[in-house]
């Protein structure tokens, strides 16, 4: 019987994904996933946390071919042209459905699961008058936490978004707003944290973020500031690796990705817009939206990150 039930459970396949640390958190949408996975593929799914999104695709390159990886979920698309280029990633299903985003979606590599311009979140009763413009933010006694481009997708996003609005001359804006800068956290739940234990007057986070606060804590006191000249919007993806030694179920996570055991735990778990068709909380249905979004091209992102890094630590140092 013993012998039996070894051998049962040694031919269970594993799939092994890697992804952000809080998408496995007690409060994330990993277990949830999970479970709704193995309960139509008949697998054992492996969700490992590998630091912030941009962390994400460092491991993997660091590993190469030997990754244990079979998918990685958690980049975007400032990330997925240096992805690609790597060589590590494997195409897409053929038969993925078209997502539901406010941009086209063409990539064959990588599978969108969900979306958020980013913004920053402050509480109503802390200030009064939010900024409307990156340029107000500065000028104004408000303390902000951001995250490092470095390691965090959302601290990449940031960077995008300034470089997107202002190209060569960022560096005038990063000046003025380092004032405003009480810290630069590796990832998002740190800077999220502080601001939430009042260590600063807004952060880096998404339009989305205050679906949180209202559904889970019944508290409608966090809001997003919006900025009259656009916000930098977020998709995030997942990507099947080439070296897989499980590729037809990777792609099934990829198919699963589009599915409702999938896009309807984001809204109430990782708190984004569902990058598929599914049903939407009230609160999401009521969250004040950007008037326009920004977004380079994955490939113009990998082009435009260099420079806009080295503008980034330049001011910052100064």
């Amino acid at each position: 019987g013993l012998l039996g039930a070894s051998a049962a459970f040694a031919e269970t396949p594993e799939l092994t994904v890697y992804t952000y640390d809080s998408f496995v958190s007690d409060w994330g949408p990993g277990l949830a996933v999970e479970k709704a996975f193995e309960e139509v593929c008949g697998c054992d799914l492996k969700l490992v946390g590998a630091g912030d999104g941009a962390a994400l695709l460092a491991r993997v390159k660091l590993e190469g071919a030997r990754s244990d990886a079979d998918v990685v979920l958690g980049l975007d698309t400032n990330l997925t042209a240096q992805a690609a280029a790597s060589g590590l990633f494997a195409n897409a299903p053929a038969d993925m459905p078209a997502p539901a985003l406010p941009v086209e979606w063409t990539d064959p590599i990588f599978v969108p699961f969900d979306y958020s311009p980013f913004a920053f979140i402050y509480d109503t009763t802390v200030v009064e008058t939010p900024p409307t413009s990156f340029e107000e933010l500065a000028a104004s006694d408000l303390k902000i936490v951001i995250q490092d481009p470095r390691s965090s997708t959302p601290g990449l996003g940031l960077l995008m978004w300034i470089d997107a609005l202002k190209g060569d001359e960022a560096g005038a804006l990063w000046s003025d707003l380092s004032d405003n800068i009480v810290t630069v956290t590796a990832g998002w739940s740190e800077a999220y944290g502080l601001f939430l234990e009042g260590e600063a007057d807004m952060a880096l986070s998404w339009v989305s973020s205050p679906a949180y606060h209202i559904i889970a804590e019944e508290d409608d006191t966090k809001a997003a500031a919006l900025f009259d000249e656009g916000h930098y919007l977020q998709v995030e993806v997942a990507g099947a690796l080439a070296g897989s030694d499980q590729p037809e179920l990777a792609a099934d996570f990829l198919r699963f990705i589009a599915s409702e055991g999938f896009q309807g735990v984001i809204p109430e778990a990782q708190w984004m817009f569902p990058a598929f068709p599914t049903t939407l909380p009230e609160a999401y249905q009521t969250l004040p939206q950007p008037e326009s979004f920004l977004l380079w091209s994955a490939e113009d992102a990998q082009a435009r990150r260099a420079d806009a890094l080295a503008i980034w630590r330049d001011a910052l140092s100064q």
